[in-house]
């Protein structure tokens, strides 16, 4: 790439919307402009009440346009929700070339046979992700062009939505006064951010426990293989500790925050041998958050009674969902978990005794810039949709494929084949 290009992306999700932009160079890839406001008018990932999610849309987008100095125009939008779901699909076609090589023209051609799979017109593909082709009998190649055969086969991931939601969004973000460069499913943008190469190719699950829904995506052999959305998050937390303690959402979230942030900066100072305040109390002390009538919590009923048993939970539920997918046993790497939810008081231990499996609560890497406002696991997935889109920008062959193959129908988001070459090199293990 000549020059810098500006790009910019937008994380939607049901507690927070994150603007990020981005300057985007052969040599980097420099965050210039951060924003994140609270969600409106979106529950579990979708759109409920557009001139609400508008409403919030334009403060995020104002408010990142003032801090990186520049007017946007164009945007990369995530996309998540329980109507997100997953099929593995082949696709094979004969090679045409006088010569048997195989040309760019013929990974397009069997990519877009892989695309041709039985599906309602409710729904759209989002992602067609080649795992890996198959030239004749042999299997396991990583890039057939200039190779010679008569039959090339791929065997791709293909990740769908539902269309009417992915229209909301869509016509959300165009009434806010932009266009949509793509839709990216966020827990692909996640694992762009957070799982190394080495995890990939390992096996392992990426989890992505956001406010309302949790993204698994189960990756082998260096690709996704399954990817699913579950309608659980933080938020379940959130409305337990309301309950329990009869305060409202917002006094529950930032007692949640408060406890599992005391709990961990506990830990660490006993780690360090210096621990003697508050370690051995039956009481966290609240007075700090100006709650009305709560100065202090029992710790036995606030983490026993309320936090664990809903971790416990929706550690079930992604166990459940990793059984679902039918690769159990092929995960050696264990779970990478990101989120707003990651760091809430005990999930990872929980999380270790459910799946018996190595557990890491990852932050988001590959940017520089405005690297400090990010460096929490609640913007894994705005980090990944940066390195998505920037890696597309550039052609560069590290990026994670699939956004070049969306094609929904409506306007303002259908994109071509176009490209295919240039970025799937680098996913194929």
């Amino acid at each position: 790439m000549a020059r810098e290009q500006i790009l910019t992306t937008i994380d939607v999700g049901s507690s927070k919307i994150v603007t990020l932009i981005a300057e985007v160079s052969e040599e980097n890839i420099q965050v210039i402009g951060v924003s994140s406001v609270p969600s409106q008018g979106i529950k579990k990932g979708v759109v409920v009440d557009i001139d609400d999610a508008v409403e919030s849309l334009s403060v995020g987008i104002e408010s990142a346009e003032r801090m990186a100095g520049v007017t946007i125009s164009r945007v990369w939008v995530t996309v998540n929700g329980s109507h997100i779901s997953s099929v593995n699909s082949q696709g094979v076609v004969a090679i045409t070339s006088p010569d048997g090589e195989i040309m760019p023209n013929d990974v397009d051609r069997v990519i877009e046979a892989a695309r041709a799979v039985s599906m309602p017109s409710s729904r759209e593909i989002i992602h067609v992700v080649p795992r890996s082709f198959v030239i004749d009998s042999q299997e396991g190649i990583h890039d057939p062009i200039g190779m010679s055969g008569t039959r090339l086969q791929v065997e791709t991931h293909l990740i769908s939505g539902a269309t009417t939601s992915m229209r909301n969004l869509v016509k959300c973000v165009q009434q806010v006064g932009l266009d949509v460069e793509n839709l990216v499913y966020t827990g692909l943008a996640s694992s762009e951010s957070v799982l190394t190469e080495t995890e990939k190719e390992l096996g392992v699950v990426l989890v992505d426990i956001g406010g309302g829904t949790t993204d698994v995506v189960v990756f082998i052999d260096g690709s996704p293989v399954y990817s699913s959305v579950l309608k659980i998050g933080g938020k379940n937390i959130t409305s337990d500790i309301a309950i329990g303690l009869r305060v409202s959402i917002e006094d529950a979230e930032r007692i949640k925050q408060y406890v599992s942030t005391k709990i961990s900066t506990l830990a660490a100072t006993a780690a360090g041998g210096n621990s003697e305040e508050e370690t051995d109390s039956e009481l966290f002390d609240v007075s700090s958050l100006a709650i009305e009538n709560v100065s202090s919590i029992d710790k036995k009923f606030l983490i026993e009674g309320v936090i664990e048993p809903r971790l416990e939970e929706i550690s079930e539920e992604i166990v459940q969902e990793i059984k679902k997918s039918g690769y159990e046993g092929m995960v050696p790497a264990g779970l990478v978990v990101c989120g707003g939810t990651a760091h809430t008081l005990g999930l990872k231990e929980i999380l270790v005794h459910e799946v018996n499996l190595p557990v890491r609560v990852a932050e988001p890497q590959g940017v520089t810039g405005l690297v400090d406002e990010l460096n929490s696991p609640s913007f894994a997935a705005s980090v990944g949709t940066v390195l998505y889109a920037a890696h597309g920008f550039s052609g560069g062959s590290s990026f994670m494929p699939g956004v070049p193959k969306v094609s929904l129908s409506f306007s303002g988001v259908k994109q071509s084949f176009k490209g295919v070459v240039s970025w799937f090199k680098g996913f194929i293990p």
